[in-house]
């Protein structure tokens, strides 16, 4: 109410509200409150990126799309992506987002009955969603059948070694989301940014981190444009599909 009631009309723009924070829930939780005290045109713009979960997301999602088809045409199977870390901040929005894309997510955690958990209330939230849980006990079962690999796991933790990647016949794109050694895909340096080893392409953290900044303050710049914007992970990847878009305009 404070951000509210404390303007005119015409400066409701010089006021929004970012939300932060490790809790997912609780964020949301938040998000809701907030989203329920709104009325009309009596509001204030909103930013929402708990742990920077969701502009890291919308990143990981654009460096992805860089390099594969997501919609499937004719009688080409859905892409299928494999979430390590799967119930962590970040794992859990780029899975929601790839699961939003059409994709085919595979979301991992170390324990099954975590990941089917989050899989059971993304498929409420999002009923044509496609998940599929699994631990990491059982990649041997199902990394042969997948088109790309992100891991979202803890700081220095190695969620994919060597011998995993050769079982990977299928992954063309490779996304390591951790920033501290040792990586979290074998091989992988944090600024790899599209780096090809034969028909293989690779991000580290500092790759989608480029994108992930540019998403960030292009988010920042619109809170104050307008009193009505409401930037969730959605929202996000939008601007960074805006982004990637003008920036591939510039290069031709």
């Amino acid at each position: 109410h404070g951000a509210m009631f404390t303007r005119g009309a015409s400066d409701l723009a010089s006021t929004s509200i970012f939300l932060g924070g490790k809790n997912i829930p609780q964020v949301e939780e938040i998000a809701s409150q907030i989203s329920k005290t709104f009325f009309k045109s009596v509001r204030v713009s909103v930013f929402i990126d708990p742990a920077g979960a969701n502009t890291t997301a919308a990143a990981t999602v654009i460096a992805a799309k860089r390099h594969i088809t997501f919609k499937p045409s004719g009688r080409k199977k859905a892409c299928r992506a494999l979430v390590l870390g799967g119930t962590g901040p970040v794992g859990q929005r780029v899975s929601r987002l790839l699961a939003n894309q059409g994709i085919h997510v595979l979301l991992t955690s170390r324990s099954f009955e975590r990941a089917s958990q989050y899989c059971n209330l993304l498929s409420d939230k999002f009923p044509h969603a496609h998940l599929e849980p699994t631990s990491a006990d059982k990649l041997e079962k199902v990394i042969g059948s997948v088109n790309l690999i992100i891991s979202a796991g803890g700081s220095g933790v190695e969620m994919l070694t060597k011998a995993q990647i050769s079982q990977a016949t299928s992954t063309s794109v490779y996304i390591d989301l951790n920033a501290v050694p040792p990586a979290g895909i074998s091989g992988i340096h944090t600024n790899d940014t599209a780096r090809r080893d034969g028909t293989k392409i690779f991000y580290g953290a500092l790759g989608v981190g480029e994108i992930k900044m540019k998403i960030h303050k292009t988010a920042i710049q619109r809170l104050f444009q307008t009193n009505d914007l409401w930037l969730d992970a959605e929202e996000l990847l939008t601007i960074g599909e805006e982004i990637d878009a003008s920036n591939e305009q510039t290069n031709q």
